[in-house]
């Protein structure tokens, strides 16, 4: 083992049953920001000991999430060129390679008697269960095994009955801990179950190997949800038991459904994966995920991870649950798409618009530049990138026309008519360069001089360009679809209302 270290060292310890939970993601971000401000160290663990819940390429994905979240890790298990590697001086970071080391430390628990042998079927383990549940009980191991005799222990041992490895919790007293967010908290001692540390399969149990792993790595903060609050006793007194310190702990709120019930599947995407296949950006995802639960104190919302860094305090995180706003999501991801480069956000959407069938996969010259000119004139209103496809599909492909959506609302046909007539002809002999300046500049000129007035010139002439009700301006859409793709498209517009 390492020399102890003074410097702070955190953990992120997923397990890899599939995708990347948004809680997970706020995890190893508060993980992240606190590492990277007290200069400290991100390790990166993988706790996949429950070899039930393992999903197979889980492991890949999550190292993929990560990289592409930008959340850099110090220690543990990396991807390259398709493999995974382990670096730091702290491995296996992988606990399914540390079983010996797991059951090197249980054996010494039981020798201190703080530990002992269980060989109860798991049929008096449920006819237990059921007597408590009809009694009102707390369902917990009843302790029939604890003071087994050692002449029987061995016995049972050379028959090679079933066995698991379970905590001697004190039976009276109180377990106590400070926590970062909650303050001191304090659990009745008998009614802490005496907790399996190492299962009939030979695994550790999450228990066992959290802590042994957090002390051999030298861990000093466990950030982690509030749903493992009611285990932190039984982690309390293992570290007691081994005679090793603590570490800080700090429990994260839950993160809320906005009725109030914990984020799930059911009512809506709880994955990493979903969220940045639908087009939020790594950075505004990580933004709004730094403020679940964390409060900076100022009315600053939009935070580069540099300025997270800086900011975060992690004493200021808050014990109420915090809701998950979509709407919230999405109006911060499109802040920082209203930020970003047209060329960064064309090759962001391009994938988007080649998987709806807009585009191929190879363009020309000049459809790049109309998909330049299209991303131009849709950037204010994208609140993510897949909403590429249905904003801007009528510029590829012509969606039906209703003649009655040409009308402005104080105008009839027959002057809808007469109007996109009169602007048919005046673009069709129209010399400038066609700009979308100067288009606008001449046919704001043309209304003025002949009294035409805007609305009922210029709604149709928009309608007519993108079929729809709402749609950029009209004169971006004359820029983008070009002088004769205009030509045509009034000239359709103009039919539909004969």
């Amino acid at each position: 083992m390492s020399e102890k270290t003074n410097k702070i060292r955190v953990r992120f310890a997923p397990s890899p049953t599939g995708f990347v939970h948004i809680g997970s993601l706020r995890t190893a971000l508060y993980d992240y920001l606190l590492a990277r401000q007290k200069k400290g160290s991100f390790v990166l663990r993988i706790e996949d000991t429950d070899r039930n819940r393992f999903v197979e390429g889980s492991l890949e994905n999550l190292l993929i999430v990560l990289e592409k979240v930008n959340l850099k890790w110090d220690e543990g298990p990396f991807l390259e060129n398709g493999k995974i590697i382990e670096k730091g001086e702290f491995g296996p970071y992988i606990q399914s390679n540390r079983l010996d080391i797991y059951k090197k430390y249980a054996l010494e628990l039981i020798k201190k008697e703080k530990a002992y042998y269980c060989f109860c079927s798991s049929e008096r383990l449920d006819e237990v269960r059921r007597i408590q549940e009809v009694n009102h009980e707390p369902t917990k191991y009843d302790g029939f095994c604890r003071n087994l005799d050692k002449e029987t222990i061995s016995k049972n041992l050379e028959k090679k009955l079933p066995y698991v490895i379970r905590l001697a919790v004190p039976k009276e007293g109180t377990t106590k801990f400070s926590d970062l967010v909650r303050n001191e908290v304090e659990f009745e001692n008998k009614l802490i179950d005496d907790q399996v540390l190492i299962k009939s399969d030979g695994f550790p149990t999450y228990h066992l190997a959290v802590v042994v792993d957090d002390h051999l790595m030298q861990i000093t903060h466990i950030i982690r949800g509030e749903e493992w609050l009611s285990s932190t006793p039984k982690h309390v007194i293992l570290y007691e038991a081994f005679g090793w310190d603590n570490p800080q702990y700090a429990h994260l709120p839950l993160i809320l459904n906005p009725d109030k019930s914990k984020l799930s599947k059911r009512q809506g995407d709880v994955a990493v994966e979903d969220y940045l296949k639908k087009g939020f950006l790594p950075e505004a995802l990580i933004n709004f995920v730094a403020l679940l639960g964390w409060n900076p104190g100022t009315e600053q919302e939009i935070f580069s991870l540099d300025e997270l860094v800086q900011a975060f305090d992690i004493n200021k995180i808050q014990k109420a649950g915090a809701v998950f706003d979509i709407t919230k999501l999405e109006w911060m991801n499109s802040q920082y798409i209203k930020k970003m480069s047209v060329a960064n956000l064309t090759a962001k959407c391009l994938p988007y618009l080649v998987e709806g069938g807009l585009v191929g996969k190879t363009t020309s010259k000049e459809e790049q530049e109309k998909i330049t000119k299209i991303i131009t004139v849709t950037q204010e209103r994208l609140k993510k990138l897949s909403e590429i496809v249905d904003l801007t599909g009528f510029f590829f492909q012509q969606p039906d026309l209703n003649p009655d959506l040409l009308v402005w609302k104080k105008s009839d046909k027959e002057i809808t008519k007469i109007r996109l007539e009169r602007l048919l002809k005046f673009y069709d002999t129209y010399t400038e360069r066609w700009t979308e300046k100067g288009v606008e500049e001449n046919t704001l000129k043309l209304i003025e001089e002949e009294k035409l007035e805007n609305g009922p010139t210029l709604w149709p002439l928009r309608v007519a360009l993108s079929h729809l009700e709402r749609s950029p301006g009209p004169f971006q859409l004359t820029w983008v679809l070009g002088k004769e793709e205009t030509l045509q498209r009034i000239q359709s517009a103009i039919k539909s209302l004969s």
